[in-house]
């Protein structure tokens, strides 16, 4: 264990830690969208950036790929610190006005309007690169990825056509932070707004409903033998499969 200071509370945090995860034991908030727990660090919307003290100069960091050390001061409130995010969260919001989750850190920290023209009312995507690396580094895919350079960089997926690679598994809608990406199911088909994606959905073995995407279910055959024989069912058929061959005792 090591010795830090976080406003002024000298703490003890683990050697390879980061910043953010030393201030969320604490109790300190600092605010992120980019980061999940799940994936390593990646430090893109620099929202959580904090302020760090040396005996020559002071710094700001992204606290969510900041790694601690022994003697480190951290300042997650200062006024360097609160202009640094505030202004990171005027870009974002001029980026995307209507994302309820801009607004409401825009909200908390103070930031009413932007004065930046606004391209595309309709933008709900900040370039986090959740989506991308969770379906590269978790699911194995790479369905998606970021494309063009500069202002016309977005995510997408190759060409902007249907995606051979996606298995329609959802895990890029679960971590988008701002809903940018949308996944309807309709009868049979699952689309995936966002990524081009229509996908066939497989038919419960119980009750018929559309649950999961054939490919989705192929892939996790694959992977895990010893669910085979209930992955054919819906989540509700399922519980009810295994609750029914519980026995108490």
């Amino acid at each position: 264990m090591i010795k830090i200071t976080i406003d002024n509370i000298q703490v003890k945090a683990k050697e390879g830690e980061t910043i953010l995860e030393a201030a969320k034991r604490l109790g300190i908030d600092i605010p992120t969208l980019c980061h999940h727990e799940a994936l390593e660090p990646y430090g893109a919307c620099r929202v959580c950036q904090v302020e760090i003290i040396t005996p020559t100069r002071s710094s700001l960091i992204t606290a969510c790929t900041y790694p601690v050390w022994d003697g480190l001061i951290v300042k997650t409130d200062s006024e360097k610190a609160r202009l640094a995010r505030k202004f990171m969260i005027e870009l974002l919001l001029a980026r995307c006005p209507g994302s309820e989750e801009i607004k409401k850190l825009a909200k908390d920290m103070g930031v009413k309007t932007h004065r930046l023209k606004t391209a595309d009312e309709e933008e709900r995507c900040i370039l986090c690169g959740l989506c991308v690396r969770v379906c590269k580094d978790m699911i194995g895919k790479s369905a998606i990825s970021f494309v063009g350079r500069g202002a016309d960089r977005k995510v997408d997926t190759p060409f902007a056509d249907n995606s051979e690679d996606c298995i329609g598994c959802g895990a890029c809608v679960f971590v988008c932070p701002t809903g940018a990406i949308k996944m309807v199911d309709m009868a049979k088909i699952r689309k995936i707004h966002g990524g081009n994606t229509q996908l066939e959905l497989a038919s419960c073995k119980c009750c018929g409903a559309g649950f999961a995407t054939i490919k989705e279910l192929d892939h996790l055959k694959g992977k895990i033998d010893m669910l085979k024989d209930i992955l054919g069912f819906c989540e509700n058929c399922r519980r009810k499969k295994l609750s029914s061959q519980v026995v108490f005792s």
